[in-house]
């Protein structure tokens, strides 16, 4: 049996999407969604950063996506600690740091019907790291704001 909780980022829930529209930084760009900044950190080259940056919708940065070869050691770590700080900057104000606190202790998961079983769970299967991602930030958000008070 599933906990409560969110399942799939659609609707009123599609802030949690890596495609919800936010400006993040990644090394001194600024970009228009966490999908885009994601994907541009698969490259070091300025020139295919600053188009990922350009782009308006989360949508277009993965089709883009597509056509990146991600670099050696990317699947070793390093994606992970991407997403963990894009979520971080796109959850420190508000209103999208009420609304992820607005989730409760809901269980949030990433399902999805494409297949990704990294970053979410397709058919009952997958790891759910982005998921797993948006709980801890939650965590850390509640943190912080019980620390200041």
């Amino acid at each position: 049996m599933k906990p409560p909780g969110i399942y799939g980022f659609f609707g009123p829930f599609r802030f949690l999407s890596n495609f919800h529209l936010v400006e993040v930084v990644l090394d001194g760009l600024k970009y228009h969604t966490t999908e885009a900044a994601y994907q541009a950190a698969k490259t070091d080259d300025l020139s295919i950063r600053r188009l990922f940056a350009s782009l308006k919708t989360g949508r277009e940065a993965k089709r883009l996506s597509h056509e990146l070869q991600a670099p050696p050691g990317w699947h070793e770590g390093r994606k992970f600690e991407v997403m963990l700080d894009l979520t971080r900057q796109k959850f420190a104000a508000d209103p999208l740091r009420q609304w992820l606190l607005e989730t409760k202790d809901l269980y949030l998961e990433e399902t999805n019907s494409w297949n990704d079983i990294y970053w979410g769970v397709c058919n009952g299967v997958g790891d759910n790291h982005l998921g797993k991602i948006l709980m801890q930030v939650r965590n850390e958000l509640r943190s912080s704001s019980s620390l200041s008070r």
